[in-house]
């Protein structure tokens, strides 16, 4: 969402989508076409990229993960349904940047670095060690946010503030840019028991980073097709934004995964919950024929997957406004809205073949301590962005990290991956499942997300983790305490006390 404080994005109808798209066009905005990249070996900015994923070769566009078979092959029988569920807007540091780091816990994952364990009024399991400076050089430590509300935030992920944000790799630019201090608060699992449970109990990446520093339309064409089409931001009615609007026409260059999936006959659902609003395979154009039989309400989701009927990929669309925990949402909502997708999973007789990956398609302006490192750009089309702003670096960096967690009955027990990921790794999980050719530069090279399976387990068919797992998880953090921020005058942020002078920020224990 743009800017601070808002009320949801304007998800479109496939009628708007398309009018507002040729409306653009009309008026001469377009975005670039994708230029194929020369042949040849790597160049110096390719091999850095690479070597950040671990690999030292680089896999053309259109490749397929075993080139010896047919493409469309089932070359991982072991699972047959893939389900994405696509949380909003917040930081891996944000959501579970404390796990593990209450007293008597053992850190889980690269969050928060605690020295100075003695608690405060803002920080109840002692204070992080990360902070970020005010211009006048003062400094905002983290802080323990008050409620589960965010009706009083002003966090922002635009192009701009988000390079604002990552100052040159120091991460320092939250509290500056138009996020100002909102952007240091974070929750714990007091607050998201569920979220917390999941994240302790199935194998979560602690290098998870969105696909680019920009916000959810973007970042989401990344998950469906490799690449944004040049689109870096969200769009409004504002001249500025206009150059936007002219993205939203292009197609994918090489297509969708939902368009490899109709071209080798396999199934795929997106299930939104305000459809026909809200549909995340409508951030590209499809045909009619497609949404219409490819595209229904949450409802049937449930019903599929009491049925044990889900299609090989399903997209899950909460309902953005309510539940996708971006501000101005109570969290505690959206968690109960994944707890229930959750749920339905570990009841389903798809269980024991199902993959379902829970991540969030940004970090909605919120501070995270890990720069997002260098990335393979993902084909030849340049940043569109608003007037009067840079193009940075172009697509060769990711975005800041986001949480995510992989759900299946292989998945590793106690397990962090560490491997660098985004939202290209889905597809490239999934091109591997079904050997289907790559849909661009960054996901035939991106790391895929069989790190998280047991492969021992999943080939002697010995799951890991039984529905009794899953059914055992706590209830979300929803209940009448913490739904009543939502009708009370907004707690004051940033907390009394967690702005200090440079000076004593600097005598701090590190």
């Amino acid at each position: 969402m743009r800017g601070a404080g808002g009320a949801g994005k304007p998800w479109l109808t496939r009628r708007r989508f398309l009018a507002a798209g040729a409306g653009a066009m009309a008026a001469g905005v377009t975005a670039g076409r994708a230029s194929a990249r020369p042949s040849g070996p790597p160049s110096s900015t390719e091999e850095e990229a690479l070597a950040v994923l671990g690999k030292t070769t680089l896999r053309s566009p259109g490749s397929r993960p075993f080139p010896d078979l047919a493409p469309g092959t089932h070359a991982v029988p072991q699972i047959e349904h893939v389900v994405l569920c696509m949380m909003e807007n917040h930081s891996y540091d944000n959501i579970l940047g404390m796990l593990g780091r209450a007293p008597g816990q053992t850190p889980r994952g690269d969050g928060y670095t605690i020295v100075d364990h003695t608690p405060t009024p803002f920080n109840p399991y002692g204070t992080p060690t990360f902070t970020n400076p005010y211009a006048n050089g003062n400094i905002q430590l983290a802080y323990h946010m008050p409620t589960t509300c965010q009706n009083d935030v002003t966090v922002t992920q635009e192009w701009q503030q988000a390079h604002i944000q990552y100052d040159n790799g120091t991460n320092q630019g939250f509290v500056i840019s138009q996020s100002g201090p909102s952007a240091m608060g974070y929750w714990t699992g007091q607050d998201l028991p569920f979220i917390y449970a999941l994240a302790n109990t199935f194998p979560i990446g602690d290098r998870y980073f969105a696909s680019l520093l920009g916000q959810t339309f973007p970042n989401r064409r990344y998950l469906i097709a490799g690449t944004s089409a040049g689109m870096t931001d969200d769009f409004e009615d504002s001249l500025n934004t206009l150059p936007q609007w002219g993205t939203l026409v292009m197609p994918a260059p090489r297509g969708t995964i939902f368009d490899r999936f109709s071209q080798f006959n396999l199934t795929w659902r997106d299930y939104a919950t305000a459809y026909p609003l809200g549909a995340t395979a409508l951030l590209y154009p499809l045909n009619d024929v497609q949404a219409e039989l490819r595209m229904t309400k949450i409802g049937q989701f449930f019903a599929d997957a009491a049925a044990g009927t889900l299609p090989n990929l399903s997209m899950i669309d909460e309902n953005f406004s309510t539940q996708s925990q971006e501000n101005p949402q109570n969290i505690v909502v959206g968690e109960t809205f994944l707890r229930t997708v959750v749920q339905a999973i570990g009841a389903s007789p798809n269980w024991d073949k199902t993959v379902l990956v829970i991540q969030y398609d940004e970090w909605g302006g919120w501070a995270d301590h890990v720069p997002p490192p260098v990335a393979l750009a993902p084909d030849g089309i340049p940043p569109v962005v608003e007037l009067g702003e840079s193009q940075y670096d172009g697509f060769h960096r990711y975005g800041f990290r986001v949480p995510m967690i992989l759900v299946s009955p292989y998945a590793k027990q106690n397990y962090v991956s560490h491997l660098v990921y985004d939202h290209t790794s889905v597809l490239a999980m999934i091109e591997r499942i079904w050997n289907l050719p790559s849909l661009g530069l960054r996901d035939a090279n991106a790391n895929d997300l069989m790190d998280f399976i047991d492969q021992d387990a999943m080939r002697s068919g010995k799951p890991t983790f039984s529905p009794a797992t899953v059914a055992d998880l706590p209830p979300s953090g929803e209940n009448a305490t913490s739904l009543a921020c939502s009708s009370q005058k907004p707690v004051p942020l940033p907390p009394a006390g967690s702005v200090v002078s440079a000076k004593a920020a600097a005598s701090a224990p590190r």
